[in-house]
């Protein structure tokens, strides 16, 4: 199957039950195939007429209790940007898909590109944590957009899927699992009375529970600072741990959120660093440098935010050099050598132009 119909199979196991979006390359086929499938599930499907209005409903109706996501790639992202912000801070649960394309501006529609992934983080004003995921095989769509829609769920937090054009429009043979074997996860409810709940009361934990609009439980929301009952408020006693709680709600629970893989790191002088379509070269790569009798090793981060700064540090007090292979100008390196700090030489493998990397051009930074 195509990726992009691995992620709109992975959305339906998770229990998607809402869907709006506006249709933009590469990733159109997402909204395509749920328009038929979502419907026939007992779901809604509703084409809006951009992305703003398109994320501003997937908050709604997560608000009335339905799990909810949106599609979009590269201008359509950039739109989305300020209800990504409002999602944050209104700590509701949903799924932002964005298949990324070649660009700025309209760039090349049909070309990969890797150029997001700063915008995932830093994007939306103020200062937030947002998980961000990844994928690098059809078969992996599948599972990270399950992964994905548990961790908005358990969290109560918005979560970016973002893939790249050439794992969305890739074809290859995938085994399914029956839906029976796919672990669902569920949004905490509340379950005192409707007249003591608290809907941002951290007396509840990291993660208060989150009623539904339309079943007697009455509260605010607002993009405002707040209080524990949603109103907005200027005190700092109630802003300041409700800014510690967002963030704490996902910094205490990196066991959970974290993912990557690693290969051939054991014996290793040289890591290469990758994700997404970029990663099956530098996969690729490091099986040809291995078959030269070069100790090189493989690192693929799946967890792209919060960034897996525990293992990068590890590896960087055990080799020689790190090598980031990316579709972009060197945005993940930039935060490979935060993390590595000058303990080994890192460099970057990069291509902006809308062409994948070669395993080539990875095999000559490993001669350098």
């Amino acid at each position: 199957m195509l990726g992009n119909e691995a992620v709109a199979e992975g959305a339906l196991a998770a229990g998607l039950g809402f869907y709006a979006g506006y249709p933009i390359t590469p990733s159109s086929e997402i909204a395509e195939i749920l328009s038929e499938r979502l419907p026939q599930r007992g779901g809604v499907f509703l084409q809006m007429e951009d992305e703003i209005s398109s994320l501003a409903a997937v908050i709604g109706a997560s608000v009335g209790g339905a799990k909810a996501a949106t599609a979009t790639s590269g201008p359509g992202f950039s739109l989305m940007q300020e209800n990504i912000g409002f999602a944050v801070a209104t700590e509701v649960p949903c799924v932002i898909i964005s298949v990324m394309r070649a660009g700025p501006s309209t760039g090349q529609p049909t070309s990969p590109s890797q150029g997001d992934v700063m915008q995932a983080r830093w994007g939306t004003h103020g200062d937030h944590p947002i998980i961000v995921l990844t994928a690098s095989s059809v078969a992996e769509c599948f599972r990270v957009t399950v992964t994905a829609f548990n961790l908005a769920e358990r969290y109560r937090t918005p979560v970016i899927l973002l893939l790249d054009e050439v794992v969305g429009h890739l074809r290859e043979r995938v085994e399914m699992p029956p839906l029976e074997a796919v672990t669902v996860v569920e949004r905490a409810r509340p379950t005192m009375p409707p007249e003591w709940y608290f809907p941002y009361d951290e007396n509840e934990g990291d993660v208060p529970a989150l009623a539904p609009f339309g079943e007697g439980y009455r509260f605010h929301i607002t993009g405002l600072f707040h209080d524990r009952a949603g109103f907005p408020t200027l005190r700092l006693d109630e802003i300041q741990p409700w800014v510690e709680r967002v963030f704490r709600k996902i910094n205490t629970h990196l066991e959970d959120i974290l993912r990557w893989e690693e290969e051939g790191t054991g014996d290793a002088e040289i890591v290469l660093v990758s994700y997404g379509g970029s990663a099956r070269a530098a996969r690729h790569a490091m099986k040809v440098a291995r078959g030269q009798g070069k100790a090189v090793g493989f690192l693929k981060l799946i967890t792209l935010w919060p960034f897996p700064e525990a293992a990068v540090r590890r590896l960087a007090g055990e080799v020689k050099k790190m090598v980031v292979v990316e579709m972009n100008r060197g945005q993940m390196l930039l935060e490979v050598e935060r993390v590595v700090a000058g303990r080994s030489q890192v460099v970057g493998v990069n291509r902006a132009d809308g062409e994948l990397v070669h395993p080539n051009d990875i095999l000559k930074a490993l001669e350098g």
